[in-house]
C-alpha cells in the first residue's frame, strides 16, 4: 500500500506500515546475528547483545560512519532525524548494508511540544508507540540508578544528623561531613514538569529525612545518562559511575557516589539498559535506538556501544549529533570520537528553506501557531542572508577535516529558485548540497542524498580534532567560542573563573572534556540573535562537573534542566483505542 504523507499524520503512517514490518528475528538474521546475540522484547523489537557481538567480530573492519547534523534549528526542529531515517532508508535503496542510531526520545518532548522524535513522513522508525513510551525500560532505570544516589544521600545526611560517631562506626559508616549547600544532584523524572524544579525536601520531623532545598531535572539531563552514552562497555560503565560526585563535604572535598557505596547498586539498575534497543525504518532498515541524554546540558548523541556495535555488522551506519553543527557536532567531533576511537568517513549537514528564512530576517517561528506567508511563499532575499547561518556550520565542519554534504530537507512550499541558491551558496564554500525528498517519497527520495554520502565515503579525509586534551580549560573554552560559535571573545562571572581555575589545577580534572552548554536556537548564547552574530562575547556563567561521564561542563546563558509544559502539549490528542489497544496521536 502507498502511502501519502501529506494526506496521514505521522501516527498513521507508522501504524500502517507496522502491519507490513519484519519481525524482529528476520531483521535480526538479516544483519547477520546468531546464537543469544538477539535479546527480543516480543515479535517487533528487541535488545542487542553487545558483548557478545563484540567477541565474534572483534577483529573485523568498521562500517563506513556517517554523523548527521543540522544548520540552527527553529523551535520547530528542521528534520535532522528525519533524515537520518531516510539516508539509512535511501542506502538501502542502493543495495548497501546499512544501519543507524538515534537516541531514545524522552517522554517529556514526546508528551510536550517536540514529539517523540522518531523522524517523519515515510521516514520514520517503527513501531512508533513503543520507542516513543517506555521501549525496553533504559530511561526509567537511568532514572532509578540517579534517584538511587540521591536517596543514599540524603538518607547519609539524616543519619549524620542524628547519630554521633560511635554510633555511626557501630553501622559501618564513616562521618562524610556533606554540605547541604553543595548537593550537586537534583532529582530526575522523565516529564517536562516546571512546578518542581525548585523544591524543599525533609520537612517534618527529625526521621523525615534532612531538610534542604532540591529540585528535579529531567532524566535526559541525568549524568547516568551520559555515562550510558559515553561507555564503551559494562566494566568502562561500572568505573563511570564510582566517579559522580553528588556534593561537596564542609572542606570542599568530593563525595561521589563510591563514597556513599551507591554505585554498585546503581549499576545493578542499568545491567539491562546498557544493551542497544533495536528497531527499524519504515523500508524494513535496522535502527539501534541507544540513550538519550540532552544535546545541550551532555553530549547529545546515541550511545558509542550502539556505533561500535553496527560498525562491525553492516557496511555503512549513520547516527546523528543532536541540535546543530556548534552543539552537536562539536561535541560528536571532540567528545565522542575521542572516547570511542571511531571517526566519521562523511557528515550531512540538514538545512531547510524555512529555517534559512527565520535567520535571514523572517518572522519569529513558533510551535503551535501557523507559519506566515513570508515561510510559504518565495522570498529569495531571507533566504539569501540566511545562508550565513549555513556558511558558518560548512566552516565549522570542515574545521574537522571533512567536508560536509548540505541536505535540503525538502517541503512543499520550497521554490526551485530558492533550493537552487542554497545549491549555489554551499558550491561556493566547497560543499555539495542537494534536495532530499525522504518525508515524501522515504527512500526512493533519498537516493541522490545517498549517492553523494557514498562518493564522500570513498573520498579522503584529514579528520582532526579542534583541540588537544592537555589544552587549559578555559584556552579550549575560548576557542570553541571563537573558532565554532564566532565569538569575539569570553567573559567569566566570578563563580565560573573560580572553578575554571581550579579544574585547572587539578591534575585529575584538567584532561576532562569540554562539553559545552548554550541554547541551540542561536550560534550565541542568546536565542534571539539569529544568522551569523557578529561582536559579542560568550559569557559563562558556571562550570559544571560530570567526572564520571568525563566532562567539566560549562554553562553559556540561561539553561533549564527541567524544561516546561506548555499551553498546547500533544498529550491532549493522545488517545487509546480501548477495542484494539493502539495509541493515536503520537508525532
Amino acid at each position: 500500500m502507498k502511502l501519502d504523507p501529506s494526506k496521514l499524520q505521522d501516527w498513521q503512517i507508522a501504524e500502517a506500515a507496522e502491519e507490513n514490518m519484519k519481525s524482529i528475528f528476520q531483521l535480526s538474521d538479516e544483519l547477520g546475528l546468531v546464537g543469544q546475540e538477539l535479546l527480543p522484547y516480543g515479535n517487533k523489537y528487541g535488545k542487542v547483545d553487545f558483548k557478545k557481538v563484540h567477541e565474534r567480530l572483534n577483529g573485523e573492519p568498521h562500517a563506513k560512519y556517517i554523523d548527521v547534523t543540522a544548520i540552527t534549528p527553529t523551535p520547530l526542529g528542521e528534520g535532522k532525524t528525519t533524515t537520518v531515517i531516510g539516508l539509512i532508508e535511501g542506502l538501502g535503496k542502493l543495495g548497501k548494508k546499512v544501519s543507524g542510531a538515534i537516541r531514545q526520545p524522552s517522554s517529556g518532548p514526546t508528551f510536550n511540544i517536540k514529539g517523540s522524535a522518531a523522524g517523519g513522513g515515510l521516514a520514520q522508525c517503527i513501531p512508533l508507540v513503543p520507542l516513543s513510551i517506555r521501549l525496553t525500560g533504559d530511561v526509567d532505570s537511568v532514572a532509578n540508578a540517579h534517584n538511587m544516589a540521591m536517596v543514599s544521600l540524603t538518607a547519609r545526611m539524616q543519619h549524620e544528623r542524628n547519630y554521633d560517631d560511635e554510633k555511626l562506626a557501630s553501622r559501618g559508616l564513616k562521618r562524610l561531613n556533606i554540605d547541604p549547600s553543595r548537593v550537586q544532584m537534583q532529582w530526575v523524572m522523565d516529564f517536562c514538569a516546571q512546578s518542581l524544579r525548585n523544591i524543599e525536601i525533609g520537612k517534618g520531623g527529625k526521621m523525615d529525612g534532612y531538610p534542604m532545598e532540591s529540585g528535579f531535572a529531567i532524566s535526559a539531563s541525568s549524568e547516568v545518562m551520559a555515562i550510558l552514552a559515553v561507555a564503551n562497555d559494562l566494566e568502562d560503565f561500572r568505573k563511570r559511575i564510582g566517579r559522580i560526585v553528588v556534593a561537596y563535604d564542609k572542606s570542599g572535598n568530593e563525595i561521589t557516589t563510591a563514597d556513599l557505596e551507591v554505585d554498585g547498586a546503581m549499576t545493578a539498575w542499568m545491567v539491562d539498559a546498557i544493551h542497544p534497543n533495536l528497531l527499524q525504518t519504515i523500508e524494513g532498515n535496522p535502527v539501534f535506538v541507544h540513550a538519550g541524554p540532552f544535546a545541550n546540558i551532555a553530549i547529545g548523541q546515541s550511545s558509542i556501544i550502539a556505533d561500535k556495535l553496527a560498525s562491525k555488522l553492516v557496511d555503512y551506519h549513520v547516527t546523528e549529533s543532536g541540535f546543530g553543527a556548534d552543539i552537536g557536532f562539536e561535541k560528536f567531533w571532540n567528545l565522542k570520537c575521542r572516547m570511542s576511537g571511531l571517526t566519521p568517513s562523511a557528515v550531512v549537514i540538514v538545512a531547510t528553506i524555512r529555517a534559512l528564512k527565520m535567520h535571514g530576517g523572517g518572522p519569529a517561528v513558533k510551535p503551535g501557531l501557523k507559519l506566515t506567508k513570508e515561510y510559504t511563499e518565495e522570498h529569495l532575499e531571507l533566504v539569501e542572508k540566511g545562508c550565513e547561518n549555513l556558511i558558518a556550520h560548512i566552516e565549522t565542519v570542515k574545521k574537522s577535516g571533512i567536508t560536509p554534504i548540505v541536505c535540503i530537507n525538502h517541503f512543499s512550499t520550497d521554490t526551485k529558485a530558492e533550493l537552487d541558491y542554497v545549491k549555489s551558496v554551499a558550491g561556493q564554500n566547497g560543499a555539495m548540497a542537494v534536495v532530499s525528498k525522504h518525508w515524501q517519497e522515504g527512500g526512493e527520495g533519498a537516493i541522490e542524498l545517498a549517492e553523494a554520502v557514498v562518493q564522500a565515503c570513498e573520498a579522503e579525509n584529514d579528520f582532526r580534532y579542534l583541540y588537544d586534551n592537555d589544552m587549559p580549560l578555559r584556552d579550549r573554552i575560548e576557542l570553541i567560542a571563537k573558532d565554532v560559535y564566532g565569538a569575539d571573545g569570553v567573559s567569566y562571572t566570578e563563580k565560573a573563573l573560580e572553578k575554571a581555575v581550579k579544574f585547572e589545577q587539578d591534575d585529575e580534572l584538567s584532561h576532562l572534556g569540554a562539553c559545552m552548554v548554550k541554547t541551540h536556537l542561536s550560534l550565541s548564547h542568546d536565542p534571539d540573535l539569529k544568522g551569523r552574530p557578529k561582536s559579542w562575547t560568550l559569557p559563562v556563567r558556571d562550570i559544571m562537573l560530570f567526572k564520571g561521564a568525563g566532562f567539566v561542563v560549562p554553562v553559556a546563558g540561561s539553561i533549564k534542566l527541567m524544561p516546561g509544559t506548555g499551553s498546547n502539549p500533544a498529550f491532549r490528542r493522545i488517545e487509546v483505542d480501548v477495542q484494539t489497544g493502539k495509541v493515536r496521536g503520537l508525532f
